[in-house]
């Protein structure tokens, strides 16, 4: 375990730099007890691991379809970060107006990012059946 580790030391702590972003808040986290911090531990874990999970069906699938998304310089890629991907998606809000579910601040380039989500999201956005 620990030579794998160290082939892919580089990809593993690369992942974690999302912890020291400023937005992320972890300089606020202060735990004492030594079963909090074994609990904040795997809660962050397993975080970074539906992290990857979902930036890795995102990607196969923008593969197989053999089209990209654009970044944040605006050039195509086939290879987008869910972080981009979820600070696209920051603004768009689901509201109820009179019994019926509404979307606001959809546009053309989130409906083409969404096209890359598996069902479930897009029946949340209202683009697929039931």
């Amino acid at each position: 375990m620990i030579s794998t580790y160290k082939n892919e030391q580089q990809k593993v702590e690369r992942c974690f730099k999302f912890v020291k972003d400023p937005m992320f808040f972890a300089d606020r986290v202060f735990i004492k007890s030594p079963k909090r911090i074994e609990a904040l531990g795997l809660i962050m874990a397993l975080s970074l691991l539906v992290y990857k999970v979902a930036e890795r069906q995102i990607r196969q699938t923008i593969k197989r379809t053999g089209s990209g998304v654009k970044n944040q310089l605006g050039r195509l890629t086939d290879k987008p970060t869910i972080r981009w991907i979820f600070q696209c998606f920051q603004s768009i809000h689901i509201y109820i107006d009179r019994g019926i579910k509404q979307i606001s601040n959809i546009n053309d380039e989130r409906l083409h990012f969404l096209k890359f989500f598996p069902p479930a999201c897009q029946r949340y956005y209202l683009l697929a059946e039931n």
